[in-house]
This record gives structure tokens, sequence and C-alpha cells, in this order.
């Protein structure tokens, strides 16, 4: 089943549209503090679509993404008692109480290294203004992080140029899938190791 080769063409053309950097960059924002999907599924593609302004689009993700990392910070800091409720009922609880933790144990590391990570970003901003993690070494754990990671993604294809979108083409049916499968494996297991505890 080709689903995942039909979105990336969908995407790919997107990707070409004369106001997607502000898209790319709204897109950045939002995963960071509220929004479930993360900004990787459109920089890849505009690299692709665009090589020349890879670095272009890096930079803008990494602006958007720690500005939407602030607001989460903010909701954190002062608006937690408002989506506590919903926060410990949803699937996101278990992850927002380790980073709760980790924040108080490892502080501006953690969210760099949380940056980095495919866990969702809007976890850790909202958890480190919890704990009322200082300004400035989130600022620039995160723009570390988060930098870090869009520019690894945007040199990647920069680099491989065409070929990337070549191979992309593909394997994206089988790499999609396979992530499904993964994920439901990862899920799984945690459910059986928490129902053990």
């Amino acid at each position: 089943m080709r689903l995942f080769s039909a979105l990336m063409e969908r995407v790919l053309e997107w990707s070409k549209h004369r106001h997607a950097p502000w898209y790319l960059g709204g897109l950045s924002f939002a995963e960071s503090s509220f929004f479930p999907i993360p900004p990787d599924v459109m920089l890849a593609p505009m690299c692709l679509a665009r090589p020349r302004k890879a670095w272009l689009f890096a930079t803008i993700c990494t602006i958007a993404s720690v500005a939407g990392g602030m607001l989460g910070y903010l909701i954190g800091r002062l608006a937690f008692h408002w989506i506590e409720p919903w926060l410990m009922s949803s699937s996101y609880a278990d992850v927002f109480l380790a980073a709760v933790s980790s924040f108080e144990r490892w502080g501006a590391i953690y969210i760099l290294l949380a940056g980095f990570t495919p866990i969702p970003y809007k976890v850790f901003t909202i958890g480190a203004g919890v704990v009322g993690m200082p300004v400035i070494p989130f600022l620039l754990g995160s723009t570390a992080g988060r930098g870090a990671r869009f520019f690894l993604v945007a040199g990647l294809i920069r680099l491989m140029g065409d070929r990337a979108a070549d191979r992309l083409r593909a394997w994206v049916d089988t790499i999609g899938w396979t992530v499904l499968v993964l994920a439901g494996i990862g899920f799984l297991v945690w459910w059986i190791l928490r129902a053990g505890t």
C-alpha cells in the first residue's frame, strides 16, 4: 500500500508554494507548544524541492521552534493548572512526569537533548516552565538542540541532493510502515511494563 508515497508527493508540492516558509515557521512554532506534528515532515520536502535554501529553512525552523518553546514554557509557568487535567489524562502524562523529574536533575543539558529527539518537544517545554527552569539556559539549550536537529536534516538532504529524493521515493513506504510498526511495538512494551509495576 503506497500511502506514504502519495503523502510525500503532496507535501513536496506544498513545499514549493510561495508561502511555504511561513507555513514551516508556523508549524515549527506550534509543534513546540501544543501541536502534535513535527516540522521535519515539511522541512525535509522543502529542502528537497529547493536545496539552495536548505540553511534558510533550517534557520526558520530553529527560530520558530525556540519561540514556540518559549510559549510552552510560559504555559507551564503561568497556566499549568488549566491544562493539568488534560495533560495528566493524555498519553503524554508519563513522559511529562519523567521530563519534570529530569529537569530537576539535569536542567539545560536535558532541554538540549530533548530538542534533538523525536519525542514531542512541547512536553519538555511545558515541563521546563512547571519546574521553573531559568529562562536563559532554557533558551540556549533549546536553540542548540533544535538547531542541531533541523540543520542535520537540512544538511543531509542538501548533501545528497536529488539522490535523497530518489532514495526517499524508493523507500518511503517501507520506512513509513516500519516506523508505525516499531511505534506500535514500543507502545505495547511500554504498556506491558507499566502494567507490571
